[in-house]
């Protein structure tokens, strides 16, 4: 298990004290985190001063150690890995994975805020975002999560990254529907070799449950990734069925 160490960490329990820097939102966000317009005017706001990362739960030095080593059981000299970076905000964690991955991926960077996007897409072009691999590419656009066959083809995914996007979901009445869209859309687009990982604050009693009972014949796994102001942190794999992917378990 990877310890959250120094890490900085904000957590959807704690998001009141995240909400004081964004009051025009307080009384919003929680209730309608599913909302398209919630995420914009929060983006709009956060960018009226110098842009920095904004990292829901952690950054990508926290769970590194969950990503590439999948990345690297998956690696082909054939072709790039395909990986979604879902709900990304404006998150370092896909460009991140663009600059440190030795071998060559396609990193998408979704979100369905066109001012995350554009604020990301700006950030990466100033600072001149160098990949690990020379045949690597990294792109923004504008997606909705449950929706993600618009986008990708069936089975056409390797890794999906899903840090609080289903969270924000789960937490908000009207998006427990979406929650399980989301999960149905991510198992249509991954490849039966890829896997799909969640980090999230839930407690495996619940999100467990809730897993097997969307996913139905998938395999998931848990590991904890880390313990920070009475917090503890989970990733979750999702695998499709009928492979032979290794799991965080076998790492």
């Amino acid at each position: 298990m990877t310890p959250l160490a120094k890490s900085f960490l904000t957590s959807p329990r704690i998001f009141s004290a995240c909400l004081r820097l964004h009051s025009s939102l307080s009384s919003e966000m929680i209730e309608n985190m599913d909302k398209k317009a919630t995420w914009d005017r929060f983006y709009a706001e956060n960018s009226r001063k110098t842009f920095k990362n904004f990292e829901w739960f952690f950054g990508f030095e926290t769970v590194q150690n969950f990503i590439m080593p999948v990345l690297q059981t998956m690696a082909s000299p054939d072709a790039r890995l395909q990986v979604l970076d879902m709900g990304c905000g404006t998150s370092a964690l896909g460009p991140s994975v663009y600059q440190r991955c030795p071998v060559p991926v396609r990193v998408t960077c979704g979100d369905i805020s066109p001012v995350a996007v554009r604020l990301m897409q700006e950030h990466v072009r100033a600072k001149a975002v160098q990949p690990g691999n020379c045949s690597s590419q990294l792109d923004f656009v504008e997606l909705d999560c449950t929706q993600l066959h618009k986008h990708f083809g069936p089975t056409s995914v390797d890794l999906i990254v899903d840090k609080g996007t289903t969270d924000a979901l789960l937490k908000s009445e009207e998006g427990k529907r979406s929650a399980g869209l989301v999960l149905k859309q991510c198992l249509k687009v991954l490849r039966h070799s890829g896997s799909l990982l969640q980090f999230s604050d839930e407690d495996p009693d619940a999100r467990l449950v809730w897993l097997e009972t969307k996913a139905r014949s998938a395999r998931v796994a848990v590991q904890e990734v880390g313990e920070c102001r009475g917090v503890c942190y989970y990733c979750y794999q999702v695998t499709p069925p009928s492979h032979n992917c290794a799991t965080l378990t076998d790492m």
